[in-house]
């Protein structure tokens, strides 16, 4: 039996090295392993939790699929679709939210952190988006979800709430229970001007991040900038832990040319930055403009990136709205 794969990435718009290495990278290998059925969804619900240019946003969906299929992922093997347009996505939540217990939504630590000091002034979506997420998952009967070590608690929430609604209607694995699919290497790549922050598009300096658009030669001059310590690069895995930028360029190196990170330190041992940014750039260039290339040429065929998110409607829309349909007379509507 094929496992049901299931993951989503926000349309923040111009996603980067970051977003690539910790899931687009990983949702490709999925995509292409005949034993696994994958939906990938451009959350856009989720991305509203935090307000949008309305314009801004409908051109971040598409430039979301382009980047997916530039990547590599299949869309007439994966079903690609965005949320918004499934309204069984909205329905589940309030019927999840009825089910779930504040104090499981309190213990979330990423609320905590993306609220800031003034948690007052954060929207409830902000709050309640896990449960959200948790519909997300279970309208289509998902056994696998992909998520780095930020996501797993939402995860456990996910299947909390999945066995709690089970349990309270007396219907045994209605709601199908997840499992996690962590990537354990690689899944959080730092920014370039600070080794101990993830990359972001937040991060107000363009020279922080390798965008997924950028052409070879930024890329080459932004890994020439890149933030680096004086001594040469160590001769064992261990010492990077008191070394954080190195640490996180050779982290980039090992998952570009899927090796490992003991495998880099033991290639690079001894060796200065600048020789080692040089292998490091051509690497990068190689991989990530085709990327770039293909990602510029999908988004000026909005045509294109619109039937496939039109497929993918039809196609998501069927298997959530008969699942929600189910959820309502199990209910008792």
């Amino acid at each position: 039996m094929n496992k049901k794969i299931f993951s989503g990435v926000q349309p923040t718009g111009n996603l980067h090295l970051g977003n690539y290495l910790g899931a687009i990278k990983n949702f490709v290998k999925l995509n292409n392993d005949d034993k696994n059925d994958c939906i990938f969804c451009v959350v856009d619900l989720h991305a509203i939790t935090i307000k949008q240019d309305p314009k801004e946003l409908r051109n971040h969906i598409r430039e979301t699929v382009a980047t997916f299929i530039a990547c590599g992922i299949n869309p007439e093997k994966s079903i690609i679709f965005n949320q918004s347009t499934v309204p069984a996505h909205s329905e589940a939540t309030w019927l999840l939210s009825c089910v779930a217990r504040m104090g499981w939504l309190n213990r979330m630590t990423q609320f905590k952190e993306k609220a800031g000091k003034d948690k007052e002034k954060a929207s409830i979506g902000l709050y309640s988006y896990p449960i959200l997420m948790a519909a997300d998952i279970l309208l289509y009967d998902a056994t696998h979800v992909p998520v780095g070590e930020d996501q797993k608690q939402h995860l456990e929430l996910c299947r909390d709430i999945a066995q709690k609604f089970n349990n309270d209607y007396g219907v045994d694995d209605f709601l199908k229970v997840p499992e996690p699919l962590i990537q354990k290497e690689f899944s959080r790549i730092m920014s370039l001007k600070d080794g101990t922050k993830k990359m972001s598009k937040s991060e107000l300096s363009d020279l922080s991040r390798i965008n997924l658009t950028d052409d070879k030669d930024l890329i080459i001059n932004k890994i020439k900038k890149a933030k680096t310590d004086p001594l040469p690069l160590p001769s064992s895995v261990d010492e990077l832990n008191e070394r954080p930028e190195a640490k996180n360029l050779l982290g980039m190196y090992s998952s570009l040319t899927n090796s490992t990170l003991d495998k880099s330190v033991n290639e690079f041992e001894g060796k200065n930055f600048s020789e080692f940014k040089e292998k490091l750039s051509q690497v990068l260039v190689e991989k990530i403009n085709p990327i770039s290339q293909e990602i510029k040429k999908l988004i000026n065929d909005r045509g294109f990136l619109d039937k496939i998110l039109l497929h993918g409607h039809q196609k998501a829309n069927k298997i959530a709205s008969g699942k929600v349909k189910k959820m309502q007379e199990i209910i008792g509507f």
